[in-house]
């Protein structure tokens, strides 16, 4: 499928499409080596990784899915697009693609969905990558208490569908300091090209309302993963996801490593892919070299 607004200068590489649910999983698979896989969350896709992948692939095999509903992959309007359907989509590939010795990189809602995924099948993951992101229930968070009204305005559904907001304009203004141009804002809105695909940017909304249950339930179950080795990479300016959701993280593994990026917001692999691509280098050598 041709994508006239897809600069292949930023995203050099060769679709692949997992065939799910009666839907096309679009992902990409680069370099040779140990796995990295790499999971997404809202309202973006691999797209957001590039720039990490590319310096990557020199030493490993970097595959980066878009969830179903996102970036390259099908966009039906009517489609189970809950969180927990996700990650059983992210279960059915990773054990039909028989991946092993894993380095999960999760941002955003690619958190729960990649980190339910370690918690079933530990013995998969070799190391996590967290991203300004989160595994737990946030009723009792104040910012999300703030949220909520808005969450449940009947305008949300309208402003999501008819003015793609999300992508238009909640993604450029959780950057930080360094500033989406407009030219890579385009990567980010078009996917969703008219209101019949933004179904499943408009679900992680109500997943926010309806799954603080099952994030928890996640939570309580933390330990099946808490003793692999973790780099935490968070970029400080986030507005969503903020930085004492990193001390919570950093309270459960053991052996965890991190990154603090002060010119950040949510989306550190885009704001400052050499820093957080470096960070991934030096961790996974480090961890290797004890392991």
């Amino acid at each position: 499928m041709a994508y006239d607004w897809l600069d292949k200068s930023e995203y050099p590489f060769k679709s692949h499409y997992f065939n799910v649910n009666g839907q096309a999983m679009h992902y990409i698979e680069e370099g040779s080596g140990d796995v990295i896989l790499y999971v997404h969350g809202t309202p973006s896709w691999s797209f957001d990784f590039r720039n990490v992948i590319k310096r990557l692939i020199v030493k490993y095999r970097c595959i980066a899915i878009d969830h179903i509903g996102f970036g390259l992959s099908s966009k039906p309007e009517d489609y189970n697009y809950s969180t927990q359907n996700h990650s059983k989509t992210l279960e059915k590939f990773v054990l039909d693609k028989d991946l092993n010795n894993v380095t999960l990189v999760v941002h955003d809602f690619g958190g729960p969905i990649g980190l339910n995924f370690a918690i079933q099948y530990p013995e998969k993951i070799k190391r996590l990558v967290i991203i300004n992101s989160w595994l737990w229930s946030c009723e009792n968070d104040p910012d999300f208490i703030k949220l909520k009204w808005a969450l449940k305005s009947p305008l949300l559904p309208i402003l999501y569908r008819y003015f793609n907001f999300s992508p238009r304009y909640i993604l450029p203004n959780s950057f930080g300091e360094i500033k989406l141009t407009k030219h890579l804002l385009k990567h980010y809105t078009r996917p969703f090209a008219n209101a019949s695909q933004r179904s499943g940017g408009l679900a992680f909304t109500q997943s926010l309302l309806d799954d603080q249950g099952w994030f928890e339930e996640l939570w309580d179950k933390r330990q099946s993963i808490a003793q692999k080795p973790a780099l935490f990479i968070w970029g400080m300016q986030d507005k969503i996801v903020k930085p004492h959701n990193l001390d919570k993280f950093q309270s459960v593994f053991v052996d965890a490593t991190t990154l603090k990026l002060q010119e950040s917001g949510h989306f550190p692999q885009e704001e400052q892919p050499r820093a957080a691509a470096n960070a991934i280098l030096s961790f996974m050598h480090t961890s290797d070299r004890v392991m």
